[in-house]
């Protein structure tokens, strides 16, 4: 029995799915959405929710050692908010990405009490039907309506043969 079990394997080894989902975290927060399946999105949403979290919790330390006044508080909540980083760096390699997930992130979702992220289910893929979702960060500063380019592999569902010779070969 599978119970009180959480997590998904999606077929792979643990290092695997922490790598991936690290990359997936990464590129989650640079381009603030990706398209991915709806199991990965799902999953996806999770940690990527956990290190706002953190990120937040991070962020708001500093911001108190910052204003603190007795030294031996303001060393611990330095040490709390290095500790807090360096938890969220051993999942964000892109020091880049790290930088503006306790800088811009942090402060954008201060007031939000959770749900950062939104999952917005989008078809199904041309190839294997597998169910395709977009995963985004929600009070993005895109204009409403318009997308950012989704990658390269966003031509599910596209109906256009035009990649297929329509000449008579003789």
């Amino acid at each position: 029995m599978r119970h009180r079990k959480s997590g998904r394997k999606f077929g792979r080894t643990s290092s695997h799915r922490q790598a991936m989902f690290s990359n997936m975290v990464v590129s989650l927060f640079e381009h603030e959405r990706i398209q991915t399946t709806d199991a990965k999105a799902k999953e996806l949403r999770r940690r990527a929710e956990r290190l706002i979290t953190t990120a937040k919790k991070g962020a708001s330390a500093a911001g108190e050692a910052s204003e603190a006044v007795d030294q031996h508080a303001k060393q611990r909540l330095v040490a709390r908010s290095l500790h807090l980083r360096r938890q969220a760096a051993k999942v964000v390699k892109d020091p880049g990405v790290l930088q503006k997930l306790f800088d811009e992130l942090a402060a954008r979702y201060a007031d939000r009490p959770g749900g950062y992220t939104r999952i917005v289910k989008l078809g199904h893929r041309t190839g294997d039907a597998a169910p395709v979702s977009l995963i985004e960060l929600v009070d993005t500063p895109f204009a409403p309506g318009v997308a950012p380019a989704l990658g390269e592999d966003d031509d599910f569902d596209d109906d256009d043969d035009d990649d297929h010779d329509d000449h008579d070969h003789d």
